[in-house]
């Protein structure tokens, strides 16, 4: 006899949860935020700030940084790390150390094997507030309307950082994937897949 499923039995279909991990590099301050993606759903896992002004020299300051991204992605288990691109200023050096500071945080990532994409600081603004000149202020808000949180506005560089982990969702829905094939990472995992060599 075959028994046809009635409603009751029917279960629904749930994306699978996502984890991202987004980060804003620092030389004296860096912010972490940690968001799933469920069924659409974003929601805050976690976010903070790596403190570095601490540390007496620059190397320790690097060794610091790449042991706390490594320890969040160990407890945590990203899927995709999203970073902000690095920007061009007038102070060389000081673009040189936040440089430094970006490779160390990708080096984490790389480790791990976890893709990467980077977004520009407009870019960022653009996709979580609609405006790419907002302010910190502004961008922080909107994070927690997005999130459903109500978050610290003192930790900007943490905020900074859930923000880029909200715009990388939001682009990432965006990417191409080929018909017919399925990814339980989504579109970027379809994208890393077939543009291995576009991706660092």
């Amino acid at each position: 006899m075959i028994i046809k499923p009635t409603s009751s039995t029917i279960q629904p279909v749930v994306t699978p949860e996502k984890v991202i991990l987004g980060v804003d590099p620092g030389t004296m301050i860096a912010g972490y935020g940690i968001i799933s993606v469920k069924g659409g759903t974003m929601s805050m896992i976690q976010y903070g700030v790596v403190q570095l002004s601490k540390y007496t020299t620059y190397q320790l300051k690097l060794q610091k940084l790449y042991e706390t991204i490594l320890r969040l992605i160990d407890e945590y288990h990203p899927d995709e790390m999203a970073i902000e691109d690095p920007f061009f200023g007038k102070n060389v050096q000081a673009m040189l150390k936040l440089g430094r500071a970006q490779g160390v945080v990708m080096a984490a990532a790389l480790s791990r094997n976890i893709p990467i994409v980077e977004y520009a600081p407009r870019r960022i603004k653009q996709s979580v507030t609609g405006n790419g000149n907002a302010s910190k202020d502004q961008v922080s808000q909107m994070v927690g309307h997005l999130l459903k949180e109500d978050l610290d506005p003192k930790f900007f560089d943490a905020t900074d950082a859930l923000a880029i982990a909200v715009c990388h969702h939001f682009h990432e829905n965006a990417l191409p994937v080929a018909p017919g094939k399925k990814n339980k990472k989504g579109a970027w995992g379809a994208f890393v897949s077939e543009n291995s060599d576009r991706i660092l």
